[in-house]
């Protein structure tokens, strides 16, 4: 465009010309220095390709007070290619920082060159290292009286630790490394304190399954020796309990925890891949106890909330589960076993009316499922019920938001202060000295005392715990906060600015709902349920079976196990099973076909009963698919009540009638009292043979035959002894005469032997008579072509 210009206007003189270029170069110096200057002081604004990282490992106080020394420590690296020579480590005292929002900044930036560095102490209070290498860590430790960092007034301050050195390519002084942090300035006791409460989750993954072992004690089985590592000294739940004990916190607890360490306590087994369990070792038993026993000291006269049973995942019984049908009973049996757990295995009465959906996180129907069980106080967080009214001030946890419900809302910032990789000396030091700055941040907002509540991750890492046990330590012996239970903080008075207004459910995080149980789950559930409904019922003790598997149940909607779907499936997967496995103990034996000769007869059928309880309240229904052509009972069908012992079979007999000859087929099904089937059914053929007038004629004559042949021999012996008596002389014919006369009824006595009359045809034993009752009996499938006679 400016040369189209000079082309469409008039030419200019070549004295002009020049003049205008002069006056070009004059006007454009002075930019052309800025733009100098400002590439100069580039590297002291803009992190250098050769810089230093700086770790902060350590800072003692986190909170320092009047005639307190600071003492500072931590490690600088070299992570340039060129050795930086004439270094030195200074601590740097930034601006006051006015809102929350400014410490975010700084915590989301901690080595930007680029913010707020703030004045170097300087002088004595720095540490100086003549080189450093590339690569080569070097470890400093400053210490500086608090009176020398020049503080003002009450506040959080920006604090830094710095590098600063020379390097061939830059042979000046600049800095190379920053880590910046936060000076938490409470000089005295603060006029208005925060009321804070730490709750301090107590909580696990899914140990034991559903199975346990035969016998009276019923040894529970686990499906891994985890839970011996956490609770073992050093474990992460070892940790959490040591670190809990001297803090004044609020103690969360799932009481399935409590309920898995004492059943490791008292003998546990181990599932192994086959199938098998093996019996756990007797150091975990000791370490159980030893674990428990300090708990017990450890919540003496602190509060203890109660989830309930197995912390049921509460937004997927709201967005998936409540479509199944009694997917909320669970919930409510969850509820009721918390307090009677927590109570007999730490001796404390724990308050079961809190409710705490995962990470906070609200909405109506999640609000509706976390109250439906009794608990009126839900536990949220302040990044779900958000302020909507532009408060300048974080306002009280409690919110009453309507039918007698109390939202405890949560501070976001501290509550996710301690999470990510802790591991780290720098990152543990950060995180304590951001949980701190946010704390007294929210309590100089206004001097009208108000209640933050603390919710941590439900699982905090060892590293984590004991991050925040060190941020809650320094919080305590501070001058602006004083700790107060969750109860309190709901029962306090409600900020009447502060927001009630729930989000809706398409606000709900849609990363949280990825991770929630689908709607399979629960009806994988409702299928364990109702078989459990079924088998219960036959059972003579009942708490054998219920107990086990419904706190099973109960651990099948866990919130532990998000992110981990395949393993919630497959545990869900194993209840069933094992629960199908134990129903289908008690069970019909199979029957081949039987064969009736008459016209009626008695046919069994066998139960048999593998389990080590009596099971009853069962009846047997034998029904024929022919009445026509064989009836049981004189109808088509008929049924008996079936008890049978432990470990032991019933035969359960019924009369039969047939009123034609050939096949007919039988079921048999067992029910129990209210009429639902139990069992798989067992169908067997009867084939009837009947006995015709001219076989009775043929067996007749056959029997008369034999009566006339016995009267012969009997008269022809008396013939022939009759004779042999005339030879011998009457003497002798007396003397056997005598014996005949004197024992008229040795010969009958002597009679169906010799006739072949099998011998005891007419004892006490028939053929027919009932076998008494013995077990256990065969299992097996009866003989091909079973004969009942009639």
């Amino acid at each position: 465009m400016a040369d189209a210009a000079e082309i469409q206007g008039p030419s200019a003189s070549p004295a002009r010309r020049r003049l205008r270029r002069a006056g070009a170069l004059l006007a454009g110096a002075p930019l052309l220095a800025g733009l100098l200057q400002l590439t100069a002081a580039e590297p002291a604004q803009a992190a250098p390709a050769d810089s230093v990282s700086v770790a902060l490992d350590s800072m003692t106080p986190s909170a320092p007070t009047e005639d307190d020394t600071l003492t500072v420590s931590g490690t600088v690296i070299n992570n340039g290619r060129q050795t930086v020579t004439g270094a030195h480590v200074g601590l740097r005292v930034g601006p006051l920082l006015n809102t929350r929002s400014a410490v975010d900044g700084i915590a989301q930036h901690p080595n930007d060159l680029r913010g707020g560095t703030g004045n170097e102490v300087g002088g004595k209070y720095t540490e100086k290292f003549s080189k450093l290498v590339p690569g080569v860590a070097e470890h400093f430790s400053i210490s500086v009286p608090v009176d020398e960092l020049d503080l003002g007034k009450d506040g959080v301050y920006s604090f830094g630790v710095s590098v600063s050195g020379k390097t061939s390519a830059r042979p000046w002084d600049q800095m190379l490394g920053i880590e910046r942090t936060f000076l938490p300035w409470q000089s005295s006791e603060a006029d208005t304190k925060s009321r804070t409460t730490v709750m301090w989750p107590l909580l696990s993954s899914v140990h034991m399954t559903a199975r346990t072992g035969a016998g009276e004690r019923q040894t529970p089985v686990f499906q891994d020796d985890e839970l011996a590592k956490e609770i073992a000294p050093g474990g992460r739940l070892a940790q959490m309990m040591d670190l809990g004990r001297d803090l004044d916190v609020t103690w969360v607890i799932d009481p399935d925890l409590l309920a898995a360490v004492d059943a490791m306590a008292n003998g546990y087994r181990v599932q192994q891949p086959d199938g098998t369990s093996k019996a756990g070792s007797r150091e975990n038993q000791d370490v159980a106890k030893q674990w428990l026993a300090g708990l017990q000291k450890a919540v003496a006269g602190k509060e203890v909330v109660a989830l309930p049973f197995a912390d049921p995942d509460l937004a997927s019984l709201a967005h998936t589960g409540t479509s199944v049908t009694g997917s909320l009973s669970h919930l409510k049996d969850a509820t009721d076993v918390a307090a009677l757990t927590v109570k007999t295995v730490l001796h404390v009465t724990p308050t079961t009316d809190f409710a705490w959906p995962v990470e906070g996180a609200v909405d109506p129907s999640i609000i509706k499922v976390a109250t439906s069980a009794g608990a009126d106080r839900v536990i949220a967080r302040s990044d779900s019920l958000r302020e909507s009214a532009g408060l300048s001030y974080t306002p009280s946890a409690a919110r009453p938001i309507g039918g007698g419900t109390t939202a405890v809302v949560a501070d976001a910032r501290m509550s996710t202060a301690f999470e990510g990789d802790l591991t780290k000396a720098d990152t543990s030091t950060l995180a304590v000295q951001q949980f701190l700055a946010q704390s007294l941040e929210a309590n100089v907002q206004k001097d009208e005392q108000r209640s933050i509540v603390v919710a941590p991750q439900r699982t905090p890492t060892a590293s984590q715990a004991q991050a925040m046990a060190t941020a809650v330590k320094a919080l305590q012996d501070g001058n602006w906060s004083q700790p107060a239970t969750l109860t309190a903080a709901a029962k306090a008075k409600p900020d009447p600015d502060a927001t009630t207004r729930i989000p809706s459910t398409s606000a709900y995080p849609s990363s949280l709902r990825k991770q929630e149980l689908p709607r399979s789950a629960f009806e994988q559930i409702a299928d364990t349920q109702d078989k459990l409904d079924n088998f219960q019922v036959i059972l003579t003790d009942q708490s054998r079976v219920v107990t086990p598997f419904g706190r099973a149940i109960n651990r099948g909607m866990s919130t532990s196990w998000r992110g981990q779907a395949a393993k919630a499936d497959g545990f869900r997967a194993d209840v069933l099973s094992y629960l199908d496995n134990l129903g289908g103990q008690v069970k019909l034996i199979d029957k081949s076909e039987t064969k009736l000769s008459g016209r009626s007869a008695t046919i069994p059928v066998t139960v048999q009963n593998n389990l080590v309880q009596p099971v009853g309240h069962l009846y047997l229904r034998l029904s024929s698919t022919q009445p026509t052509r064989l009836k049981i009972s004189g109808k088509a069908y008929d049924e008996q009540p079936v008890e049978v012992s432990g470990g032991h079979s019933q035969s359960v007999k019924f009369t039969t009638s047939a009123n034609a000859n050939g096949r007919a087929t039988v079921l048999a099904q067992l029910y129990t009292e209210d009429g639902q089937e139990y069992g798989d059914p067992v169908s067997f053929d009867v084939k009837v043979t009947e006995v015709t007038p001219t076989v009775m004629l043929v067996i007749g004559g056959g029997v008369l035959l034999l009566v006339l042949a016995g009267f012969r021999m009997y008269t022809q012996r008396k013939r022939a002894a009759a004779r042999q008596a005339e030879d011998e002389g009457p003497d002798e014919a007396e003397t056997d005469s005598g014996d005949d006369s004197g024992n008229p009824d040795d010969a009958r006595d002597r009679l169906p032997e010799e006739s072949g009359s099998p011998a005891g045809a007419a004892g006490p034993d028939q053929p027919g008579d009932p076998a008494p009752d013995t077990a256990p009996e065969s299992a097996d499938p009866s003989g091909t072509g079973e004969r009942v006679d009639r």
